[in-house]
This record gives structure tokens, sequence and C-alpha cells, in this order.
């Protein structure tokens, strides 16, 4: 019995780590419902270990072997509950809390069941066997697909084939013959060692994933550039350095660096907040334009760049002329109702197997020709077009000046 108890005791406290650092995930995490969902899970389980460890000295065995078996049901079904909201892959409280009750209301009708039984073996492990392969599902039917993820699911599986297997362990070697006699049994002991061992391999997972998606967040939140929405310098350039060297196509990929003009007057005449929210109204003309395949960033300042892969230079000389008359058709905020806000754009080619400096480079050049043919045009780096520039209602600082 002191081996039996004594790893009851182990589980306790796993149990209660676990608790623990799922609630440290909580106040970390995005997830953070479904991280406390987990805590709870495994808080509720652990109390098992405490029950069943009663039942040996208890005058009413039936109650706290019952609730060990609650326990451990209850603390399962949390747990589906959430690595469902984790994985999108949501229950409703409802059939949840209604598979709880039947499970220990099936656990309540073979109590008397002579143990040892293929019917109370059955009957009692299956209910465990199911909720953890309901909970093994969930992550393959979301669309994550990690280390972690599948590490989780085999445990997940793993656990429910363990529970399975107890069915025929509990009739084949015996788990006492009444609820007091189970904790001084052999299978008490191999049943709570390899259950120690399922509860860490589960644990450990369920927090890698939840690890992993507060790096990932971290990860992502470093590369976007808050004020527009859009990937700043370091973001733009991990997304297409990738993309230069995997074109599914011979089509070469095209960049485009956009300037609005004259912003610094934006900012001197109207205020920074107004400055910021042309910095946003552009960023949005940029997404709303572009194809969907297309990578946007905001490189620094007004300086903006898009890069579309498998795209010849006139589609986006074309995709670059819609960003420009799409920002001068936007009314902003904070600016006077015929005030209009312009951008210049440089366009250049990918060559087959070229880096993106030499790219950004040329883009860049024709972008300062742009700016010194008059702005509000696009100009391409190989073959440079001259666009006439359309009336637009007032030019902002018009002619007071002539730095962008």
């Amino acid at each position: 019995m002191g081996g039996a108890i004594s790893l009851l005791a182990v589980n306790f406290i796993i149990s209660q780590i676990f608790t623990a650092a799922f609630l440290t995930i909580a106040a970390k995490s995005r997830q953070r419902r479904s991280a406390l969902w987990c805590a709870a899970g495994f808080s509720i389980a652990s109390l098992s270990a405490v029950c069943e460890a009663i039942v040996p000295f208890s005058a009413t065995p039936r109650l706290f072997a019952i609730a060990a078996f609650a326990c451990v049901l209850g603390g399962f079904c949390l747990l589906r509950f959430g690595l469902g909201l984790f994985y999108q892959v949501p229950v409703r409280a409802p059939v949840l809390v209604a598979c709880f009750v039947a499970g220990v209301a099936l656990d309540v009708a073979i109590f008397d069941l002579p143990r040892g039984t293929w019917q109370h073996s059955f009957f009692y492990q299956m209910p465990f066997v199911l909720i953890l392969a309901w909970t093994a599902s969930v992550v393959i039917r979301s669309t994550r697909r990690s280390f972690y993820d599948w590490l989780l699911f085999g445990l997940l599986a793993l656990s429910s084939a363990y529970y399975f297997a107890k069915i025929y362990a509990a009739v084949a070697v015996g788990a006492g013959a009444t609820a007091q006699d189970y904790v001084s049994s052999n299978f008490a002991l191999v049943s709570q060692a390899l259950g120690a061992m399922l509860i860490v391999g589960a644990g450990l997972a369920m927090l890698g994933v939840m690890v992993k998606d507060i790096v990932d967040d971290a990860q992502a939140q470093s590369e976007i550039d808050l004020l527009s929405g859009l990937y700043n310098r370091r973001g733009f350039m991990e997304r297409v350095m990738p993309l230069l060297h995997a074109r599914a196509s011979e089509t070469p990929g095209t960049l485009i660096l956009a300037d609005l003009d004259r912003f610094k007057l934006v900012n001197d005449t109207y205020g920074h907040l107004t400055g910021d929210e042309v910095i946003r109204r552009f960023a949005r003309v940029l997404m709303d334009v572009m194809p969907n395949r297309a990578v946007a960033g905001r490189l620094g300042g007004e300086e903006f760049a898009v890069y579309l892969p498998c795209t010849e230079l006139e589609e986006a000389r074309v995709v670059a002329h819609g960003m420009r008359a799409a920002i001068m058709s936007q009314q902003i905020s904070g600016l006077p109702e015929t005030a209009r806000v312009t951008s210049s754009f440089g366009v250049a080619v990918v060559g087959r197997g070229e880096a993106l400096d030499p790219v950004m480079q040329r883009a860049d050049e024709a972008l300062y020709m742009a700016k010194a043919n008059g702005r509000n045009r696009v100009e391409c780096a190989e073959t440079p077009k001259t666009v006439v520039n359309p009336s637009v209602p007032h030019w902002i600082a018009r002619t007071s000046a002539q730095d962008a």
C-alpha cells in the first residue's frame, strides 16, 4: 500500500505543478482562457489522488471512490474544453457537462458489480478512453501542425489507448475485490506509475504548444509596425527573402517602393495625429489594392514597400498606379476637405537569382526619379515612364515647399 500511496502523492504534486505552470501561461498568453481551463483541469484531476488515498481508511469508501472517478473525468473534460478553445475546435459547455454527468452516473451504477470482471472494468474505463480520444481529435481537426502539436496528439492518443488497455489489465492482474483493496494491489502500483509518466508527457506537450504560441506572438509583434499594421523593415525582409528563392514559375517578382509626398509638411502643418492617420490610411490602401499573394511593409517614416511575387513589371506598374489613385481619392480626417495626399512610386523587377538589396536600390532610384519629376507619379527602373499629374482640388503645400 505504501508504494501506491507514494505514487498518488507524486501524481498530486505533479498535477499541482502543471496547474501553477498553466496559471503562469495564462498571465502571458493571448490564449488566457484556454490556459485557465487547462489549469483547472489539472487541479481538479489532482484531487482524485487525495480521494483514492482516503478510500482505504474511510468509513464511506463508496463516496470517495466515486469522487476519485469524478475528479479524473472532470479534469479530462476541462482539458477538452481548454484545448478546444486553444485549437479553435470548441465544444458547447452543456454537451461536456452532459458527458461528465453520464460518466459519473455510469460509475455509480456499476459500483456494486464484482471488480475484476469484464463488465465492471469496461464500463469503468470507457469514459476515460472516449474523452481522451475526443480531446486528441481536437488537435487533428485544427490547422496547427507543429512538432509540439503532433507530440500532444500522440500522447493524448496514447493516454486513451492506455485506459483501454487497463480494461484487460484490471481483469488479468486484478484491481482488488473492493474499492479499499485497490490501493494495496499491484495493479494500482503499475497504474499510478504509468499514469504519472503520461501526466508529465501530456502536460509538457500542452505547455509546449502554448509556449510556442507565446513565442510566435512575440516574434510577430516584433515584426509588425504598430502604427500601420504592416510588417516593419525586419518583418518585410524576412517574408520576402524566401520568396526570391522559391518562385514557382519563370515569371519574376517585382518590388514597389512608395513614399508619401511632402509628409513632413503634413506633420508640421496639421499635427502628428493627422500624420499618423495618413500613415494608417495609406497602409490600408496598400492592403486593399495589392494582390492577396503580395507582401507589404513600412520601411520607416513615410516609406513603404510592396513585393509582388511572380509578377511582370507592367502588371506591377498598374498596381502602383492603382495605389497612387486610391490614396489621392481619400478624404482624411484632420486635413482640409479639399486637401488630398499624394504619393510617388518606384518599381523594379527582380532578376532571376538576384538578391533583394540591388532590387531595392533600383526601385529607390526610380522612386527618386518620380520625386524629381514632380511627385504623384510612378516610375519604373528599367523603362521609366512619365505620368501626367491629374488635377486635384488642392495640393498640400503645393507652392510652399519642395522637400519630400
